[in-house]
């Protein structure tokens, strides 16, 4: 399909969604949220695509909401936008492909919430990164306030929501928001390198490890021991793990059959 707000293309096994509205730093509004929600089904849908890049076209990952759109919401509409923002989100945080964001410049507000919906970030040494929302007299809405303290801790997040600060990469991998910082020239090679390394493994097991720490994660230990247990008797029953057995033994490369 033909998108307004991004540029969506495949490199390979890699499906690669770039936020492309230069006019306002990549902020977001409804339709460019829902044209995201659009890329995503048909990358997961696509068989042949087995790891999705998230970045920004320009000096900016996504800058935040559209204010302009923002100011003209009421408080039904402002419900509307929050709930696509979460489901949109929610859909990226739990699809069993990998989501690596691949921040370039500024991920603030909603930009900073869809870096944390994607498995794993990696930040350029330009990005930026914050819930300034109440600089506006608002609140984060597409979950900010739900992952934000879960990747960071509820201290920090309730420090950086509370003030709106802004901060830059080397302290967003410091306090554990982003996996890695690398030069700006550089991101999206290290971000399609990591790509390719988890292409290489096991696809089911990266699914299923996946959907298991996700499940695991906001619930108990034993019973978040008890998904990776089934999980793993699971994998069992698979080709592939047979599969990446034999070979390791042969000492070879395992042949797996989506790759």
């Amino acid at each position: 399909m033909d998108y307004k707000n991004l540029i969506v293309k495949k490199e390979g096994k890699i499906g690669i969604i770039t936020i492309h509205r230069p006019e306002v730093l990549n902020a977001v509004n409804i339709e460019t949220i829902l044209e995201i929600e659009k890329a995503m089904h048909n990358f997961n849908d696509d068989k042949n695509i087995l790891v999705i890049i998230i970045t920004g076209e320009g000096k900016s990952f996504v800058s935040g909401s559209d204010i302009s759109k923002l100011a003209k919401m009421d408080s039904l509409q402002a419900r509307e936008y929050s709930q696509i923002g979460q489901r949109v989100l929610s859909f990226i945080e739990n699809i069993e492909k990998p989501v690596i964001a691949a921040v370039n410049g500024y991920a603030l507000g909603s930009g900073c919430e869809l870096a944390m919906a994607c498995d794993i970030r990696i930040a350029s040494e330009k990005a930026k990164f914050g819930q300034p929302e109440v600089k506006l007299g608002i609140i984060p809405g597409h979950a900010g306030t739900q992952r934000l303290a879960r990747h960071v801790g509820i201290g920090k997040a309730k420090e950086l929501i509370f003030t709106g600060d802004i901060i830059d990469a080397n302290e967003a991998l410091r306090i554990g928001l982003v996996n890695k910082v690398t030069p700006p020239e550089s991101l999206l090679e290290e971000v399609k390198n990591l790509a390719n390394k988890i292409i290489a493994v096991g696809p089911t097991a990266v699914k299923l490890a996946k959907t298991v720490i996700n499940r695991g994660i906001d619930t108990n230990f034993t019973t978040a021991s008890s998904y990776e247990t089934e999980a793993f008797s699971l994998i069992f029953s698979t080709e592939e793990a047979k599969e990446g057995l034999k070979a390791f033994l042969e000492k070879r490369k395992p042949n797996w059959k989506n790759n």
